[in-house]
């Protein structure tokens, strides 16, 4: 397709505005530029990206479009009217070879394109206890899908099937480690990636002390980081003291909490209540995790936001901005 030509007067927009308006990953948009021409950001004598809000509309619309199961390839040659009409109503594309593509077409795991693929061959590789190949994989994956589609169709699925495959024992607690290892480099890269020194605002990620599960405080980070904000992961096991001192050290504007499968106990709720005392009022307090149910009393009490699941947490985060 023909390339478009960028608009200099109108584009002022730099590459971590665009990050967080359109929900896609810098390194996913540096693809689509140039593999497929979707847009043409103004270049700076320094070099510095700058994009339109015609360019930030169409990055969104073909984000939608790739998210309800249409391929970039196909997407990026449309029109601005057609990419509009077929974001919006769902239409159904067909290849003449009675392929489709749209959501009639896609289940939920494969709602981003080539997730499905992606998910198999991660689960191979960790049937193959094969670090390198999985590695390999997931970097792929996140390459091809945006960092929302990535993190929903491919590493949250990915961990429960292992999950449920070392309780049926078709796969050792080894398997899950491996996975979980190679999915923190991942994860890190992926925050790091889309993190920008001059994104704002601040979000401390941790997990609170006697919670050494990471893995859903990176997805919580890579999401944030997705979202425009800049991350910093402090690490698991945190005392109250030291979160509220990150905070005050970078002037944050939340801090998320990741709990794993920790039994509610009387440190866990004197240590929340802690850290809410030291806490500015306008600072948010995020909880995610499969154990925050059991800390209810307590998360209501110093006012915290539990967060369901991913579109949950980037709902909130869009409302802090």
């Amino acid at each position: 397709m023909p390339r478009r030509q960028p608009d200099a007067s109108a584009a002022v927009h730099p590459i971590q505005v665009v990050t967080r308006l359109t929900g896609l990953s810098a390194d996913l948009i540096r693809v689509w530029e140039k593999r497929y021409g979707v847009v043409v950001p103004v270049r700076t004598p320094s070099g510095r990206r700058l994009y339109s809000d015609a360019d930030i509309e169409r990055l969104r619309l073909l984000g939608r479009a790739t998210l309800a199961g249409y391929s970039i390839r196909r997407a990026a040659a449309l029109p601005a009217k057609a990419l509009a009409a077929l974001a919006g109503k769902g239409t159904v594309l067909t290849d003449g070879s009675g392929t489709t593509e749209g959501p009639g077409a896609a289940t939920p795991e494969s709602s981003a394109p080539g997730a499905a693929d992606h998910l198999d061959a991660c689960l191979a590789a960790i049937e193959q206890f094969d670090a390198v190949a999985l590695d390999a994989i997931l970097r792929r994956a996140t390459i091809a899908l945006s960092t929302a589609a990535f993190l929903d169709t491919v590493v949250l699925p990915l961990e429960a099937r292992v999950a449920a495959r070392v309780h049926d024992g078709s796969l050792r607690a080894p398997h899950r480690h491996l996975a979980h290892a190679t999915l923190r480099r991942v994860l890190d890269h992926l925050t790091a990636a889309a993190t920008s020194p001059v994104a704002s605002p601040d979000l401390v990620v941790t997990t609170p002390i006697g919670q050494f599960e990471e893995l859903g405080a990176l997805v919580t980070a890579a999401a944030a980081a997705a979202e425009g904000w800049r991350v910093t992961y402090v690490g698991a096991g945190m005392p109250a003291d030291d979160a509220a001192e990150a905070v005050t050290l970078l002037d944050a504007r939340a801090v998320a909490l990741s709990f794993g499968t920790a039994p509610g106990d009387r440190l866990v709720a004197r240590e929340l209540r802690r850290l809410r005392s030291l806490l500015p009022n306008e600072v948010a307090i995020l909880v995610e995790g499969a154990a925050a149910d059991t800390h209810r009393a307590v998360l209501g009490e110093i006012g915290a936001s539990v967060l369901r699941d991913l579109p949950t947490l980037r709902t909130r985060l869009r409302a802090l901005v």
